[in-house]
């Protein structure tokens, strides 16, 4: 197949893909596609895979079986990768005496572009004032901001970071959570793999959940909400009673909690009010609760454990 490296979507897409190391079975038969426009949230306990998934993407580990490619060719057949996708994996690497704007430049020779795109990705990703600074005594966060302006020298399409909110403060992850948002906004790929749940749960449109090597979940997030059994928490003078109408309408996972409240799945508020209404049931409390994302991954995940 020829080599190429311009005009495609982003899309990435895996088939079946599959790495073992020795007997150990680190990924399995993974099958995915992340689209264009879209932050994609990559999900995982420790040791599920994820990092050696996004090796494979990037032509670093080689799959046992199974493929991965970006704009429907393998990574070996883009040419100039760098124009294509932009990748953090660690924010490590760096030569402690060099200035971060020197680190850049280095880089940007690497990759063919000229000076002037280190000083337009300094400002993207806020360094400019700390640019003449050796690296060496730069945090943590300040490091993992160098890592992405090297990822976006190329001007690329796709970006593919693992855990690029590390060492990042409240303000820091942020300000992350605006900019990849907005690099999906203009019709580019991002695939972002963190243990940082509750930030995923604010700055994903989608998620790719994998467990001991295997895929559990791919989809939105309130459509995975639907299915881990949101519900409705209810307090009436008369719960027996309203159990039985709301059963008479249909809802058929109505619990007691040990407060007096019913609990029902798969409902909304409005819908168990006019049942309420319906069956002359004074409501005194009515509470839509939404599973967040930390207790639907642990669900999800459990299985492997």
């Amino acid at each position: 197949m020829t080599a190429r490296v311009g005009g495609g979507s982003g899309r990435i897409t895996a088939h079946d893909l599959t790495k073992r190391f020795g007997a150990v079975a680190a990924v399995s038969g993974l099958t995915f596609t992340v689209e264009p426009g879209q932050v994609t949230g990559f999900l995982g306990p420790n040791g599920s895979g994820k990092t050696t998934t996004l090796r494979m993407i990037l032509g670093l580990v080689t799959p046992t079986s199974g493929e991965a490619r970006i704009d429907g060719v393998r990574w070996a057949e883009l040419d100039a990768p760098g124009r294509v996708v932009g990748a953090v994996l660690e924010a490590q690497g760096f030569h402690p005496g060099r200035t971060g704007r020197a680190h850049l430049r280095v880089c940007a020779a690497a990759l063919g572009v000229p000076d002037a795109r280190v000083e337009e990705v300094l400002e993207l990703v806020g360094l400019v004032d700390a640019a003449g600074r050796g690296v060496g005594g730069w945090s943590l966060g300040m490091k993992q901001r160098l890592a992405l302006a090297g990822a976006l020298l190329g001007d690329p399409r796709v970006l593919v970071l693992d855990e690029p909110g590390n060492g990042l403060d409240p303000e820091g992850i942020a300000w992350l959570r605006a900019f990849l948002r907005g690099f999906a906004a203009h019709g580019r790929t991002v695939l972002v793999s963190s243990h940082l749940l509750a930030e995923v749960e604010q700055g994903v449109d989608q998620l790719i959940v994998i467990d001991a090597g295997r895929c559990v979940y791919q989809g939105g997030l309130e459509e995975l909400r639907g299915r881990r059994g949101a519900r409705v928490l209810v307090a009436c003078p008369d719960p027996v009673r309203l159990a039985g109408a709301l059963a008479a309408a249909g809802f058929g996972e109505i619990d007691t909690l040990p407060d007096g409240r019913l609990a029902v799945a798969g409902a909304d508020a409005a819908r168990v009010g006019d049942v309420a209404l319906a069956a002359g049931v004074a409501v005194h409390g009515l509470v839509e609760e939404r599973m967040d994302l930390e207790r639907m991954f642990l669900q999800l995940t459990a299985g492997g454990r």
